[in-house]
């Protein structure tokens, strides 16, 4: 890669991923990077299509995208809660016959089957893409999932919220992992690698700007935002989180929605 060219990064425009990005954003590395901002699957179709160099993507197309290579250290994951990653129902779960799936997301899709068929052992729902409304897609079936920022919004007096993120925990005791920082085969970041690990590190140190910017922009307090990102989201990678992923991809391989599990791959700076 020439000196010139900008590296290329697609980056997730929801709330939970803007610490990971802060500074690509609004600090001091805007510059640096050729940034584009889209829901999770598209940041996947712009690694995929190779129109981004780094992409920030659902955990399972680290399976699908050949040659990626993840960067270490840093994941967007959720210990407990995770707080919007939601499976709203109208009806008991055991009454649950259609559900709407947000067709932003892939990673969440493949763990709210997971839960349902693997561990739940439902096997007789029919799901149903759909743009992400909660509205419309819980007027139309009897469940929806809602990722992202619209789930900030659901009425949790009128629906059975289910947050996945505790699904999983209670069935496996981990962490569950929703982004990596994935790079194509053959990019060098160089000397901009490093800024990926500082970006978090300043974005955790800014929550509360992030809350101020956002809060503004989202319509929603600033404490939540402060103990959604603090309290709810984890920003780090380690052995327990792959293992997480591991339990994951193999349980999607279970169900058939890849067909090989390929192992985690770290980048790896090219030698000089």
């Amino acid at each position: 890669m020439s000196g010139h060219h900008r590296i290329r990064v697609s980056f997730i425009e929801f709330l939970n991923s803007v610490p990971l990005g802060w500074t690509f954003l609004e600090g001091p590395h805007q510059e640096e990077f050729d940034l584009k901002l889209a829901v999770p699957s598209e940041c996947a179709d712009h690694l995929a299509s190779k129109e981004a160099d780094v992409g920030l993507i659902p955990a399972i197309e680290y399976q699908r995208i050949p040659d990626l290579r993840i960067l270490p250290d840093l994941s967007i994951s959720s210990c407990r809660e995770a707080r919007t990653v939601l499976f709203a129902t109208r009806v008991p779960l055991e009454q649950v016959k259609s559900i709407a799936l947000d067709t932003s997301s892939r990673t969440s899709v493949v763990l709210l089957r997971i839960i349902l068929e693997r561990f739940l052992g439902r096997q007789d729902m029919a799901y149903h893409p759909h743009e992400p409304d909660p509205d419309r897609m819980l007027s139309r079936f009897d469940g929806a999932l809602i990722i992202g920022n619209p789930a900030f919004l659901v009425l949790r007096d009128r629906f059975f919220v289910h947050d996945l993120a505790r699904e999983w925990y209670r069935f496996t005791g981990l962490p569950f992992v929703f982004a990596l920082w994935a790079v194509r085969e053959g990019v060098d970041l160089g000397k901009k690698a490093g800024l990926f690990l500082l970006s978090r590190q300043v974005g955790l140190q800014s929550v509360p700007r992030i809350a101020e910017v956002y809060s503004q922009r989202l319509g929603i307090s600033r404490d939540l935002i402060s103990s959604y990102l603090l309290d709810n989201l984890d920003y780090s990678l380690d052995d327990v989180h792959l293992r997480s992923l591991e339990v994951f991809f193999g349980h999607a391989q279970e169900l058939g929605v890849i067909s090989r599990v390929k192992p985690i791959r770290f980048y790896d700076p090219v030698p000089i």
